[in-house]
């Protein structure tokens, strides 16, 4: 392995530690936004995550996941206002009481403007953000919000560990931030928020009765499972 080849594939593997150098901070984020795909850690599993703004990036995505186009692609930020740049009006102010999940494993799927490589042409976008502290604190730190599929094939399990990438990557850019094997554990609960009616639509890690605790204006009921792999896809958090 030539000198140039073993500089490049130390810098597509990152630790934490790394990340805390402004430089390597600065790196990731130009990356992203140039349309690369960074593997990263989430609560339960790995993720890939491509600037939600980016066709490339998200088209990236779509072809390591072997995933429909036509599917959006959940994302994740470090807070509210972030939501808002996406153009999710009125984030800032959050979501009926549904924020104060947050921190935490809940997604909310809400409307959205036109145009967002994530959502696919849709006018909603299912957003959450994540309890992971050093995942928060690298969005916070880098400015960008990023998607949060699985990364895995569609339909497949979640990644918990490192070993198999290559197979899902290929010969796609991306960086890889390695937290070794994860513990694994339930999807984040997904639900959709429309006005004052929130639609569940997959139960996960945080339960209904603290929904309805957090939230108790808003009038919870049940939707259909498939609802959830339409929007985020089997495995997805």
């Amino acid at each position: 392995m030539s000198a140039g080849s073993a500089r490049t594939e130390a810098e597509r593997w990152l630790s934490w530690s790394r990340l805390e150098e402004d430089r390597a901070l600065g790196t990731l984020a130009r990356f992203v936004r140039g349309g690369g795909v960074v593997v990263f850690p989430t609560e339960s599993s790995y993720a890939l995550g491509a600037d939600p703004e980016s066709s490339a990036g998200v088209a990236a995505v779509f072809r390591m996941k072997k995933r429909s186009a036509g599917k959006p692609l959940p994302v994740v930020a470090a807070s509210l206002e972030a939501f808002e740049k996406l153009g999710i009006e009125g984030a800032a102010a959050g979501f009926s009481g549904l924020e104060e999940a947050w921190p935490g494993a809940l997604t909310v799927v809400v409307p959205c403007r036109e145009g967002l490589a994530a959502s696919c042409g849709r006018k909603e976008l299912a957003v959450r953000i994540p309890g992971h502290l050093r995942l928060r604190r690298l969005l916070a730190r880098t400015g960008v919000a990023l998607t949060a599929t699985s990364a895995n094939l569609a339909g497949s399990e979640p990644l918990l560990e490192l070993e198999r990438l290559d197979e899902l990557v290929g010969d796609e850019r991306v960086v890889v931030i390695d937290e070794g094997r994860l513990e694994g554990g339930p999807p984040s609960t997904l639900v959709r928020l429309d006005g004052k009616s929130v639609t569940v639509l997959r139960h996960g890690a945080i339960t209904l009765e603290t929904l309805r605790r957090i939230a108790p204006s808003l009038c919870f009921r049940n939707g259909l499972s498939a609802g959830a792999v339409e929007i985020l896809g089997k495995g997805s958090g």
